[in-house]
């Protein structure tokens, strides 16, 4: 493997993209051999233009690669470069796999048995049930969960996996030193302690727009399929799936509202042809037989519950209900029932979401 500097500095070459670069290293058989080549010999690669190869001569930033290269080492980043045995095989399936990835954590060998969930930033509590619920239960059946650290449905989506003790992996649409938004920046760290962040952009870049395109088809190509929670038409959301079809991947969706901006991109989905999920088996089915007895058996202990929780879940439904809510359906007094939720979640029977509403796990 040629010095990862090489590497680096074929991708901050302007007019260089992965396309490009993965051409001429396939002539020059390593980007060190370009970086060495003379003009004359540049014009002779295949994909090769005179404003590439001026471009090329004229490369200077190889003192801010170096002071890149130390201070990730100094963060524990790995620098990955294409055809690596780090390198995650699934992305090398791409035609625009990116030269270089950068990583916090490390790819495991069954992270190929990856399933992206990705949805809206703007999330109803429905939708937040759901991606907590299957993403959870994905993670206990041994899958990757794969997501892009966005707010709403994708930190649901990581958050579950990690609390069901399962890997996740996250996609960057900044540098790997670049949180966004910034109030991940704890959850970041959960995901690099014990499963992976990884970015294709340089580190300082920041969250801009037309980034996230180009994150968006690592999510769906380090994936064996995408689900889609919640997603409004034209989002990022609907983009993943787009690049999950153009890339082989499987491609499914959770039915919404029918009356809700937030399911109308989901409803759409289903309606071109996407599997409709209504349980995790339902991915787990579709996948069946790429994934030749991969999947963990689930060992889930039943759990005791006192008369009051037996009735409290009575209640309880896979949508959240607000704790005013329980207490008129159940008719126990709202003080008893916080102390019943509390001891119900220990126990993993139920989950709670954002203003004190709480559904069955």
């Amino acid at each position: 493997m040629s010095d990862v500097r090489y590497w680096i500095g074929l991708t901050l070459v302007p007019e260089i993209g992965p396309v490009t670069a993965k051409q001429l290293i396939s002539h020059a058989k390593s980007p060190e051999n370009i970086f060495r080549l003379d003009r004359q010999g540049l014009l002779a690669l295949q994909g090769m233009t005179d404003t590439r190869a001026e471009n090329i001569m004229n490369f200077s930033a190889w003192d801010d690669v170096d002071k890149q290269v130390k201070r990730l080492e100094q963060q524990g980043v790995a620098i990955v470069c294409y055809g690596a045995p780090e390198y995650p095989r699934v992305l090398q399936e791409l035609p625009d796999a990116p030269m270089v990835i950068y990583m916090r954590g490390s790819y495991q060998p069954d992270d190929r048995f990856g399933i992206a969930v990705v949805g809206s930033r703007t999330y109803s509590a429905y939708g937040e049930a759901v991606a907590q619920k299957i993403s959870g239960e994905l993670a206990v059946s041994g899958f990757t969960v794969i997501s892009g650290l966005a707010r709403g449905i994708d930190s649901f989506a990581h958050r579950s996996a990690l609390a069901s003790g399962g890997r996740t992996i996250a996609v960057l649409g900044s540098g790997i030193d670049v949180c966004y938004p910034s109030e991940n920046r704890g959850l970041m760290e959960k995901i690099a302690a014990s499963g992976c962040v990884m970015s294709e952009f340089s580190p300082g870049t920041p969250p801009n727009r037309e980034n996230f395109p180009r994150r968006n088809r690592l999510i769906s190509g380090l994936s064996l399929g995408v689900l889609v929670v919640e997603a409004a038409t034209g989002s990022g959301s609907l983009i993943t799936a787009a690049l999950a079809l153009e890339q082989n991947r499987e491609v499914f969706a959770v039915p919404g509202n029918i009356t809700a901006k937030t399911s109308a991109g989901v409803n759409l989905l289903i309606r071109q042809g996407a599997k409709m999920v209504l349980k995790t088996e339902d991915i787990i089915e579709e996948l069946a037989p790429v994934l030749k007895g991969f999947i963990r058996n689930e060992i889930k202990q039943q759990q005791e519950l006192t008369a009051d929780e037996q009735q409290l879940c009575t209640v309880l439904s896979g949508e959240a209900k607000h704790i005013d809510v329980l207490a008129r359906e159940s008719g126990l007094p709202v003080h008893r029932i916080l102390d019943i939720l509390l001891s119900l979640e220990l126990k993993g029977v139920i989950r709670q979401s954002d203003g004190k509403r709480f559904y069955l796990a």
